[in-house]
């Protein structure tokens, strides 16, 4: 007689031990990499600095700044059409000077609502276990920072520029000094933007934030400006104009009067010739690289 064979039964689980199959499956839909996370969070960040997406709370301070920036243009315009003058009442390379001040609060806002929050709530690392890197992370919020004071300052510019043109005003003039307003401005945004991320990614309070920033760039301002005033009565107009080197809203002056035919607001209207101009192009140059180095050594350190 064969053998017979034993069948063992199957081992039952001990106590309440139980597979499931909950139905997770692999994603298998398209993979948009690291240009697109980098693109998202320029994009979000953007509109971030002016509260887009966000509470209504977060929306009031930057559109009231941008509306401030914009009604002085609004009534410039007003009265060139209303009298029919010859000229605007103030250059375009000169409107972002005279409200220096409104742009610094700006920065010292939204500078810190950039980068200080992902301190605070330590999510930076999170975006890095991503397929972004830290230089992705630092040229979005720099980009977006940048793009966001660029509007800022452009805007009012075009207001300038399309009341000119319904007032009649050359045609030819006025595009070349728009055109000139764009670049100062430009170059504006890079320099502010860099200087008040480096100073908002040191801490991760946002009250502190702010209010380094403003006492950086107001500061820095009110000193500079007092030293070239005591060097213009004392008659040492060189030494005021090389004094301009160590604020950044007279760095910005000092460039456009020497190389984009501005009004300088120095001392005595006199800023750097074009020779002199190189060295305030230099310095403004070094700022803005150096801004981007400090920031890529800063956030290398923070999403270890």
């Amino acid at each position: 007689m064969a053998a017979e064979q034993s069948v063992q039964a199957p081992a039952t689980p001990s106590g309440d031990s139980r597979i499931h199959n909950i139905g997770y499956r692999s994603y298998d839909g398209p993979r948009l990499g690291r240009s697109y996370a980098r693109m998202s969070l320029y994009s979000q960040s953007l509109r971030g600095a002016y509260g887009l997406g966000r509470s209504a709370k977060s929306k009031v301070l930057p559109m009231l700044l941008f509306v401030v920036m914009c009604v002085p243009a609004a009534i410039m315009v007003a009265v060139a059409v209303a009298t029919k003058a010859k000229e605007l009442p103030l250059d375009y390379t000169r409107y972002a000077i005279v409200m220096q001040a409104v742009i610094s609060l700006y920065v010292a806002s939204q500078a810190p609502q950039s980068v200080s929050r992902d301190l605070r709530f330590k999510t930076v690392p999170l975006y890095f276990s991503r397929p972004i890197e830290t230089g992705d992370y630092v040229r979005a919020k720099y980009a977006a920072l940048a793009s966001a004071l660029f509007i800022l300052t452009a805007a009012p510019l075009l207001v300038l520029y399309v009341g000119a043109l319904l007032a009649e005003l050359d045609f030819t003039d006025q595009t070349k000094g728009f055109a000139q307003g764009l670049v100062s401005v430009a170059l504006l945004s890079l320099l502010f933007a860099g200087i008040g991320l480096v100073i908002a990614s040191v801490t991760p309070r946002r009250g502190f934030g702010i209010a380094a920033v403003i006492a950086v760039l107001t500061i820095s301002y009110g000193a500079v400006s007092t030293l070239q005033a005591i060097a213009d009565v004392q008659g040492s107009g060189d030494a005021g104009i090389l004094i301009g080197l160590f604020s950044p809203i007279t760095l910005i002056d000092g460039v456009q009067s020497a190389y984009l035919g501005a009004t300088s607001a120095f001392p005595g209207g006199v800023g750097p010739d074009r020779t002199e101009g190189i060295l305030f192009v230099l310095v403004t140059l070094g700022l803005i690289v150096g801004s981007h180095a400090l920031l890529m050594r800063r956030y290398k350190k923070v999403g270890l």
